[in-house]
């Protein structure tokens, strides 16, 4: 990818966090961070609120961008150590069961403590899951089937990963924070996992027309010196 394209995808990818949980937030944080403001007519503490909000959608996008660039290359690793790409995937399945199977008896259980946050990780949980599914999919109709395991691998491991820090932290409101932020790490990895072969693809364009011009420099030069 050149440095142009790298640059819109990583913009890109950054207003799509900051967009999602901007909005998202004055949903799923109003009680919290946004009512007495805005009852209390205070506009300025709660546009700050909501600028909060927006660069907290920022650096998740930074962060989900440093875990989709950090997953192709230990996914190239993969398929160079396990030989072929059918055992990758193999062991790719193997690791998302145990990340599922982590997240609901070692991350979820322990919080479900009402039946309101007990249907609440269930919720979550799908939503993860079939988001994954659906992107998955997609990605394998527009590039090759066989990125079928390696895209939901991406969706659901490293969006874990990415999503594990604030699902360990105990605190009344987490609930809150837990919900709001899976929406734009799913969103962010959605876009950089159908994103990237448009970019790539213009990068190859964009280097074409680049040895076209450097080319017809050098044969005007060549005409000149004549």
């Amino acid at each position: 990818m050149t440095i142009r394209n790298w640059i819109k995808f990583f913009l890109n990818a950054m207003w799509i966090g900051g967009l999602i949980t901007g909005v998202l937030g004055l949903f799923i944080r109003w009680d919290d961070a946004f009512a007495k403001y805005f009852e209390a007519g205070q506009w300025s503490e709660f546009f700050a609120a909501l600028a909060f909000m927006v660069v907290m959608g920022f650096t998740i996008s930074v962060i989900t961008q440093m875990g989709f660039f950090a997953y192709l290359t230990i996914h190239q690793m993969g398929v160079n150590i396990f030989r072929t790409l059918t055992l990758w995937n193999w062991v790719q399945l193997l690791i998302i069961v145990i990340v599922i199977f982590d997240l609901i008896f070692f991350r979820f259980k322990p919080n479900a403590e009402t039946t309101g946050q007990v249907w609440l990780y269930v919720v979550l949980l799908f939503i993860m899951i079939a988001t994954a599914v659906i992107v998955a999919i997609t990605k394998a109709k527009i590039t090759k089937k066989h990125t079928l395991i390696s895209a939901l691998f991406f969706m659901i491991v490293v969006s874990t990963l990415e999503w594990l820090p604030v699902l360990m932290v105990r605190a009344d409101n987490v609930d809150s924070w837990v919900t709001l932020l899976l929406f734009p790490i799913l969103a962010v990895n959605a876009y950089q996992l159908l994103a990237l072969p448009k970019y790539n693809a213009k990068s190859d364009v964009d280097r074409k027309k680049l040895e076209e011009r450097r080319k017809a420099r050098k044969e005007a030069v060549a005409v000149k010196t004549k």
